[in-house]
């Protein structure tokens, strides 16, 4: 996240994508990279998925040929010797790689953007801040129609807890209070 607090873009050099969502996004993302930066550009992945996505030339790295954590730091350092200049990340409704992608995200010196399921991108930097907010609202469920029902069940949720923990506790003080 070295370029977080600045809104230049880096030179498309080196992109790593990390593949933590369909396939299909990434084999049409590969593509509009090659047209729009040319084909002297670096495009490697990192993916839990069996097989290449169409189009790609690059290296594969397989979080599966990196288990454990000296397999997760072999992997960490072997992407920093990459000196990648942009990351891409998917960030679609699936809980795939998460961690992964949060933390490659953390620790690569890269300008970090995320595609969603429809295809669309946004720079993940101080500049995007509102985009970023209302992605992770729409995320979370508090955008829309959704959220009404959402916030109540948050609002709710202390309240229920404490009338659960309250019946439990009158529940075995009776019991306790009838042993006696």
């Amino acid at each position: 996240m070295r370029y977080f607090f600045r809104r230049r873009v880096p030179p498309f050099t080196r992109v790593l994508l990390v593949e933590s969502g369909s396939r299909r996004l990434i084999e049409y993302m590969i593509p509009i990279l090659y047209e729009a930066h040319g084909d002297q550009i670096e495009i490697d992945l990192v993916t839990c998925f069996a097989g290449v996505p169409a189009g790609l030339r690059g290296k594969v790295y397989r979080v599966s040929d990196y288990a454990g954590p000296e397999g997760r730091k072999r992997l960490y350092a072997e992407l920093a010797r990459r000196e990648y200049t942009i990351l891409g990340i998917i960030c679609s409704g699936d809980a795939v790689m998460t961690k992964w992608k949060w933390m490659l995200a953390a620790r690569l010196p890269a300008k970090t953007f995320a595609l969603n399921e429809n295809g669309d991108y946004f720079w993940i930097d101080w500049g995007h801040w509102r985009v970023m907010i209302h992605f992770a609202l729409f995320r979370c469920g508090l955008t829309g129609a959704a959220a009404v029902p959402t916030i109540l069940r948050l609002v709710f949720f202390p309240v229920t807890l404490m009338y659960l923990l309250l019946y439990a506790g009158v529940v075995h003080l009776r019991r306790k209070i009838r042993t006696l």
